[in-house]
């Protein structure tokens, strides 16, 4: 959605894009005449993508390897005391699902990693498969997927691992086809495991609602908070906080959606759903 994003933040001397991926929407950002941007990516492959994309750009785009939820801490330490405009674009990126090796998607085969920050030690996605409590599998899968029969699938993933440990998406997938009906033209059965997979090993839910009170703080007056989700979950925390926050103005009523043409183009965009928030004067806030 950067024609969306641009027309919220273009004019802005100083942009945060904290989820900057490989660069999108800073570069649509940066041409549109925003002064510059600091771009902020747990994930070092998308940043050296970035840094390559808009290097043309000079001075004028900066990038920083953190995850979202240290922002605070990274304006901080590079000199940063107001920003114009925050971008969230949440979720995994087109990049990271067509990589097997990194095991975000159902499709190839892999590894269970679905580790966001490879560089830090943390627990995969074969972790969570093969350790965690049949019931506390349930509940990842039935809260973070929103998978109705999460309980089958918990079941038919403990029969699985107590032969042998599960160790790629490939085998993941299979167990999970195993045991959830498919209905011929629907999605894999296996898309709502891997997105609760994914979630609980990033911590996703966590670092947004962590994040969003730093960026509020972030804005100048009259800055804004644009946040694109891509499921209900992320959505819902987004629609909570901006409307409980007193020092926002919505600038979204409902959330905006992708167009017919972009959808056709990019389908990832179809359950993009992008909301938008201005900062208050600071008299009026008061």
């Amino acid at each position: 959605m950067a024609r969306e994003v641009t027309e919220l933040l273009s004019g802005k001397a100083v942009v945060v894009d904290a989820t900057v991926g490989a660069g999108g929407h800073a570069e649509a950002l940066l041409e549109a005449g925003v002064g510059s941007v600091l771009g902020l990516d747990r994930d070092e492959v998308a940043l050296r993508e970035a840094s390559a994309r808009l290097g043309r750009f000079g001075a004028r785009f900066r990038a920083v390897r953190a995850w979202f939820s240290e922002l605070a801490g990274v304006a901080s330490r590079v000199g940063l005391k107001e920003a114009g405009g925050v971008l969230f674009d949440l979720g995994v990126s087109s990049m990271q699902l067509d990589e097997a090796e990194r095991g975000f998607s159902y499709r190839g085969a892999g590894p269970l990693d679905m580790r966001m920050d490879r560089s830090r030690e943390g627990r995969t996605a074969a972790d969570v498969i093969n350790t965690y409590p049949e019931q506390e599998l349930a509940r990842v899968i039935f809260e973070y997927g929103e998978e109705r029969l999460s309980r089958r699938i918990a079941a038919a993933i403990v029969r699985a691992r107590r032969r042998k440990p599960i160790e790629t998406t490939g085998e993941l997938a299979a167990i999970v086809a195993g045991a959830v009906p498919r209905h011929r033209g629907g999605p894999h059965p296996a898309r709502r495991t891997f997105q609760a997979l994914r979630i609980e090993v990033n911590r996703e839910l966590e670092e947004l609602s962590a994040s969003l009170p730093q960026a509020v703080t972030l804005l100048e007056p009259g800055g804004r908070l644009v946040v694109i989700s891509y499921h209900s979950l992320e959505d819902r925390i987004v629609k909570r906080f901006l409307a409980g926050e007193p020092s926002l103005l919505a600038l979204t009523r409902k959330p905006l959606r992708a167009s017919e043409r972009e959808a056709a183009g990019n389908p990832r965009a179809r359950s993009a759903r992008l909301r938008a928030a201005e900062k208050r004067p600071e008299a009026e806030a008061a």
